[in-house]
């Protein structure tokens, strides 16, 4: 299940959202030439080593951590949800606020994973911690907001309208499921991050919510954005279709 685009257009272009996508893919993209063995030094210095910080060292990689990703599929998956989300938050807080925003749920998730697992010395990186806070946010000011996830179901394939709550609240679901579950199988995804971010966002936005009116402003526009929603469609293209009923005789072959 991947959520593909949502129908909440932001009336501000997200200038602070474009410039971190095009970070984490610029320092992404500058690793990719490197070794197996230089990476593997890149992520002990600039990511998150839990038992560090739990000894008092190493407070800048809460930062530096946000901009490493460890394979295309980690990058791709991260600018896929912050593409989604982000611009509505910025939208909503202005550029300066929301970047305080990202790299505040930021801290707070890797700050989570620490706590989490304080002796750990497997370092921790991605963006997700911090866009996980956008998650939150989003759940928070539009629950309802309608977004297309891509459904693939082995041989089914389908894009399926749902609400941002049914959406985010599931995946929130199965972070807090694989948090417990890697706590006793030590798995290798920074589950506690997700959450923690996740629940962070949620609370910074609180006040934008209580200024918009809190339950109020839900009751109003039933959870949705308070401006129309965008509407997709699938046009035609100019390949005709054709049909292949009346030409059997003419297919068949030797093989029949």
């Amino acid at each position: 299940m991947f959520p593909i685009r949502d129908h909440n257009p932001s009336t501000t272009r997200p200038f602070v959202t474009w410039a971190l996508m095009a970070i984490n893919i610029t320092i992404f993209l500058g690793n990719a030439s490197l070794g197996d063995q230089a990476l593997a030094q890149i992520y002990h210095d600039f990511g998150i080593i839990p038992a560090q910080l739990s000894s008092g060292q190493g407070y800048g990689t809460l930062v530096s951590s946000m901009f490493l990703h460890g394979g295309i599929l980690h990058l791709a998956g991260n600018m896929l949800f912050l593409w989604i989300f982000g611009d509505n938050l910025e939208d909503a807080m202005g550029h300066v606020g929301y970047l305080a925003f990202y790299l505040a749920c930021g801290i707070g998730a890797g700050l989570a994973q620490v706590a989490a697992a304080p002796q750990s010395m497997v370092p921790v990186i991605g963006a997700s911690g911090a866009i996980a806070g956008v998650m939150g946010g989003y759940l928070l000011l539009y629950p309802r907001a309608r977004v297309d996830i891509l459904v693939i179901l082995i041989f089914i394939i389908r894009i399926v309208s749902v609400p941002a709550w049914a959406m985010l609240g599931l995946w929130f679901g199965f972070q807090l499921i694989g948090g417990v579950a890697s706590d006793s199988t030590g798995g290798g995804v920074a589950h506690w991050a997700h959450a923690g971010g996740f629940l962070l966002g949620l609370i910074f936005c609180l006040p934008i919510w209580l200024r918009r009116g809190g339950r109020t402003s839900w009751r109003e526009n039933s959870g949705r954005p308070p401006h129309p929603e965008a509407e997709y469609s699938f046009k035609k293209t100019p390949i005709p279709h054709v049909s292949l009923r009346g030409h059997r005789n003419r297919l068949r072959g030797p093989w029949d």
